[in-house]
């Protein structure tokens, strides 16, 4: 399977869709500078959206967040604990995804990491997140695929990669990698045959997660490996219903289908 094997109509498709602008107007979550007046953007939000939640302080008595109209929305003081703040009111209020106890990088538009957040209040807040997959490939050609579990938040019951996820504030791309990998599938990374950095895609779209108005924008990398005969992938955390080993050809039929993540998706049609 190729991209240019596959319906030209449905792989646009698939593009558009995972390059999509949000439904709603937002505005840019900044960083306020050490003047209290400008800094990196971080993230963003519908306008009225932290509203709710306006009323934090600083342990100086300062607003932890400020209504800037047009120029959006400024967080004041150090930009984690700020974050922190701003998270428990959410959660409080309702308005944050399921509560993981893990932080993540917040980038700012260079990629410089300004602080870390709760990973539930990503997507509200429209901060840039980072994810890893895996393509396992059978020395025969066929791909190891996973379903997920109908139990996820995200896309329950839709096909995946053979592992997919996201990099927290602890992890370099190769630590995430090897622990996801084992997490997921039950594999060890020394065990697998030709590992090998694939690509990066990006994924900018809406996103209603089970908080707030979300926005999604990812940075993915992938890599593609063979798994050797006998070796069987063996979930581990719980996340995963099964494992299959699929030949191309029904690969694409299920893409064709959409029974594949968006991000599955484009990798699986970058990658064989």
């Amino acid at each position: 399977m190729r991209c240019a094997e596959v319906d030209a109509a449905w792989l646009a498709a698939l593009r558009a869709s995972a390059d999509t602008p949000p439904a709603r107007e937002r505005v840019p979550l900044v960083a306020a500078g050490p003047d209290a007046n400008g800094g990196p953007v971080i993230g963003s939000v519908e306008p009225g959206f932290l509203r709710p939640v306006a009323s934090l302080r600083l342990p100086d008595g300062r607003a932890v967040l400020e209504d800037a109209g047009a120029r959006g929305w400024l967080l004041h003081g150090d930009v984690t604990a700020s974050l922190a703040l701003v998270a428990g009111a959410l959660r409080d209020a309702g308005l944050a995804h399921a509560w993981r106890n893990e932080q993540l990088a917040v980038p700012d538009a260079t990629g410089r990491v300004a602080g870390t957040v709760e990973r539930a209040v990503v997507r509200v807040l429209g901060i840039t997140t980072r994810a890893v997959h895996l393509v396992g490939l059978a020395p025969d050609g066929r791909v190891w695929v996973q379903l997920r579990s109908l139990s996820k938040a995200n896309d329950p019951g839709l096909w995946d990669t053979l592992m997919g996820g996201m990099i927290c504030a602890a992890d370099t791309l190769e630590s995430a990698l090897e622990r996801e990998t084992w997490e997921e599938a039950g594999l060890v990374l020394s065990a697998l045959q030709g590992l090998a950095w694939g690509g990066r895609i990006t994924t900018r779209r809406p996103s209603d997660d089970g908080g707030g108005p979300g926005y999604v924008v990812e940075a993915i990398d992938w890599f593609a490996c063979t798994v050797p005969d006998g070796m069987m992938p063996q979930n581990q955390d719980g996340e995963v219903e099964r494992f299959e080993l699929v030949a191309p050809t029904a690969i694409a039929a299920r893409l064709g289908r959409s029974e594949f993540t968006v991000e599955a998706a484009l990798i699986l049609c970058d990658a064989l």
